[in-house]
């Protein structure tokens, strides 16, 4: 049998198989129509289009431009840029080589990016003429400025593009953690495959589509969500630099679109903009409206619904598993639910969080074992799910999911995540504050916003202290509201009991 065995192996013929990727899901249509546009983009006075072929030559220049500066598979690509033809461009030549984009958010400051950079150690950062000089204030030189885009390419013609598995990081986007340092989630060309594909035949996409498109690319939505499943599906792109409400309600009234996407305080400045215009208006090009990254209020759905005579979808996900779970498309949208789970995603609640497992979930977090291993759980088949730490109950007859509450504080505040302890650490910095809690709280526009509760040494000024917030942090993480008090609640192990302070 030994002898048997050994002559097999001397003998067997490795046969190469070859990888599916992203750039293997967008060749689809851009061989079967090339000439149709992909992308059309529209800010102060710049108006671009770019057909499926223009997109991906261009894309496939730049990749030979990078191959030849040294990028090689498995390297990272840091990009501090706005929402721009280059963005698309420059993220479709580094996944072509098997690199990994790293996406910045711009209202970031050098504390944040200072963090991201150490810790995902990226080849080259791409950024834009007006984000550079954060960049060269921290003394970062290997940048790709996307108004010279161009002059970085290569003629492709004659170079070997690497093989690149699925099992590649196509990209590390970093999601805020409870220690205040955000963790690099690293995500996968299948796990991007995954939400792409489950969400294409739930919403029924189509060739035909055109999506409007004014999410920023540098978050999950609207990168993901927004931008991979309208090009998997040989759709248009409407790509917007920002959100402005009368733009949007223009361009929608106008029939440019059959999609958009927004956040809960999107929609809540577009029923403010279409009551301004009087009733008698009209979406019928539109197919579907759907919301995601925080809680849609049932008054914003039914205000929108009145005014439109459409139902907003309301979807589930993270930036560590893509999509998760959605209304139905073709049946019922209940407001206040996150819907069933997405073709491919399997969800079980135990002691109220919600957990989920599928192809869609990330590999790990970037050097972070620990808190890898601390994110998973096996049931007793040894099948891993991640636990995603949100509370939610299941509605047993209709398999609708409603979420109740962050298990670990996390605030979502127009959309972005953001970690309480991050913003207590920068409170306890300022000369004179003793101790700090931050607390989320409702807000009709943005879902919540962080409030903060400071205990002193002495007189602290409150303008003084939102200046100084506003140098280390995002906007959307400076406290919307400071209250001084006397102490923080606290147990008898040390624990500050935030759910005891005033609301």
């Amino acid at each position: 049998m030994r002898a048997h065995a050994e002559a097999t192996e001397t003998h067997s013929i490795p046969i190469a198989l070859h990888p599916m990727n992203l750039h293997d899901l967008f060749a689809i249509p851009r061989r079967r129509t090339p000439e149709k546009p992909a992308l059309r983009f529209r800010d102060d006075g710049r108006d671009v289009t770019l057909t499926y072929g223009d997109l991906f030559a261009r894309a496939d220049a730049l990749a030979a431009g990078l191959a030849a500066r040294g990028v090689v598979n498995g390297d990272h690509i840091a990009f501090f840029l706005g929402n721009r033809p280059e963005f698309v461009i420059a993220y479709l030549a580094v996944i072509r080589l098997g690199a990994a984009m790293v996406p910045i958010n711009l209202a970031y400051r050098q504390r944040e990016i200072s963090h991201m950079l150490a810790d995902a150690e990226p080849r080259l950062i791409v950024t834009e003429r007006s984000q550079a000089a954060i960049l060269d204030e921290m003394g970062v030189r290997d940048l790709i400025l996307a108004e010279e885009l161009e002059g970085c390419s290569a003629d492709p013609a004659g170079f070997a593009f690497p093989a690149v598995d699925g099992g590649d990081l196509a990209m590390l986007l970093y999601t805020s953690g409870t220690t205040g340092k955000s963790k690099g989630a690293e995500i996968t060309h299948d796990n991007v495959l995954a939400t792409v594909t489950g969400l294409l035949a739930a919403w029924d996409w189509a060739a035909a589509d055109s999506l409007l498109l004014a999410l920023p690319l540098f978050h999950t939505h609207g990168l993901v969500v927004g931008l991979h499943c309208a090009l998997a599906a040989g759709a248009t792109v409407l790509l917007r630099r920002r959100f402005d409400a009368a733009e949007a309600a223009s361009d929608l009234l106008a029939g440019m679109a059959t999609l958009f996407f927004g956040v809960p305080t999107m929609y809540g400045r577009l029923v403010e903009e279409l009551r301004s215009r009087g009733p008698g208006l009209g979406f019928s090009s539109i197919r579907l409206f759907c919301s995601g990254s925080a809680p849609l209020s049932a008054e914003t759905f039914t205000a929108f619904r009145d005014l439109t005579g459409h139902e907003i979808l309301e979807r589930y996900g993270m930036t560590e598993t893509g999509m998760n779970l959605s209304n139905l498309y073709a049946g019922a949208r209940r407001p206040g639910t996150v819907g069933v789970p997405l073709p491919g995603v399997s969800i079980r609640i135990v002691d109220e969080e919600l957990q989920v497992r599928g192809g869609n979930v990330f590999a790990g977090y970037w050097r972070a074992p620990e808190k890898t291993a601390a994110s998973f759980v096996h049931d007793d088949l040894g099948r891993r799910w991640f636990k995603t730490g949100d509370l939610a109950r299941q509605d047993p007859e209709t398999g609708f999911v409603t979420l109740l509450g962050r298990r670990h504080e996390l605030i979502i505040t127009g959309g972005f995540n953001l970690y309480p302890r991050e913003v207590e650490e920068v409170l306890v910095g300022f000369p004179g504050v003793r101790e700090a809690a931050v607390v989320g709280r409702p807000h009709a526009d943005w879902g919540e916003v962080p409030v903060a509760f400071l205990a002193t040494d002495g007189p602290v000024e409150a303008a003084e202290l939102i200046a100084f917030c506003k140098s280390q942090m995002a906007g959307f993480k400076v406290p919307r509201e400071i209250r001084f008090v006397d102490f923080l609640p606290r147990n008898a192990l040390g624990k500050v009991e935030k759910h005891k302070l005033p609301s």
